[in-house]
């Protein structure tokens, strides 16, 4: 695992003060309207995102600078033809119980399917052709070899995802997406800003493309992003598991964004300027080792980088 060598780690910290205790007194009867304010302090949870036993002398960050309930990561899924791997993650991602904010795309030049031969691919264009055509077309070639090799079940899946398969180095970051919310697209919803905190992608070259094409674009928004690869044999088997995979290490990092965003507030979470992000961005690593022993049999590479 390596890290961005500009990431520069937040050092300071500020101290929480320690208010001393009044001398004894009977408290003032409260007003009704001190009554409603009291009432409506934020309680300390119990879910592990904030101590009880400090809540007291914790100050509450303001209005703007608190968390949004159950905030959640926009993710972003990378294969070769935006296909069957990053396909099947999206749909684990947008489908999940918390409908994360999920685009995908491929880093390959053409949308490449197995055809009648090894030789003889089936090419697509990206961005242009719809999963429905591929799936209609090659259901009018041959409906018996692409429906046992799996290709027209897949394609079935993937056209009640999203439209078509997109290519990452098309992608225009921060461009509204508006089409894929008015299409329906899964996850579009939270992701039509067209930005994202965490990218996965399921091969070592596709990681390789991303990170290359993130450092040509020069980081234009100046926004970090933590760019994952988790290695998934490309079968429709091995992409059922890098899915589920991929889904439990979402969660795992965005549990920590939510502690972080709790404790911290979310001031300066998308510039990577706010404590909150610094502290999230600390733990990643530590986040990563752990899912890692849980799934040893797909391997993990990891960067910070910058959109």
């Amino acid at each position: 695992m390596s890290v961005d060598p500009r990431r520069a780690r937040m050092q300071a910290r500020t101290a929480t003060p320690v208010q001393q205790p009044a001398p004894p007194a009977k408290p003032p009867t409260p007003s009704p309207g001190q009554t409603a304010q009291m009432t409506m302090a934020p309680q300390p949870q119990l879910d592990g995102t904030a101590d009880p036993r400090s809540a007291a002398a914790t100050p509450v960050p303001p209005p703007s600078a608190t968390a949004p309930e159950s905030y959640k990561l926009k993710f972003c899924t990378v294969c070769a033809s935006n296909n069957n791997r990053s396909m099947e993650a999206h749909l684990r991602l947008a489908s999940s119980g918390r409908s994360y904010p999920v685009i995908s795309f491929g880093t390959g030049s053409y949308v490449r399917l197995p055809g009648p031969t090894i030789s003889q691919p089936q090419v697509y264009n990206f961005n242009t052709t719809s999963y429905d055509k591929m799936h209609n077309e090659l259901q009018a070639q041959d409906p018996k070899l692409y429906k046992n090799n799996g290709i027209l079940n897949m394609l079935d899946r993937n056209r009640n995802i999203k439209w078509g398969p997109e290519r990452f180095h098309d992608w225009v970051v921060g461009k509204a997406r508006l089409d894929a919310v008015s299409r329906g697209d899964k996850g579009s919803a939270g992701a039509e800003g067209g930005v994202v905190d965490i990218i996965f992608t399921c091969e070592e070259r596709c990681w390789d493309a991303v990170v290359d094409n993130l450092l040509d674009r020069g980081a234009p928004l100046n926004r970090p992003v933590h760019v994952f690869n988790v290695d998934i044999r490309d079968n429709h088997e091995e992409a059922l598991v890098g899915g589920r995979a991929i889904l439990e290490l979402a969660d795992n990092l965005n549990e920590a964004a939510n502690q972080a965003m709790s404790i911290h507030g979310a001031n300066g979470w998308d510039s990577a300027s706010g404590v909150a992000r610094s502290s999230f961005d600390e733990r990643v690593p530590d986040i990563l080792a752990d899912w890692q022993e849980r799934w040893p049999n797909l391997p993990a590479l990891w960067t910070l980088s910058w959109l």
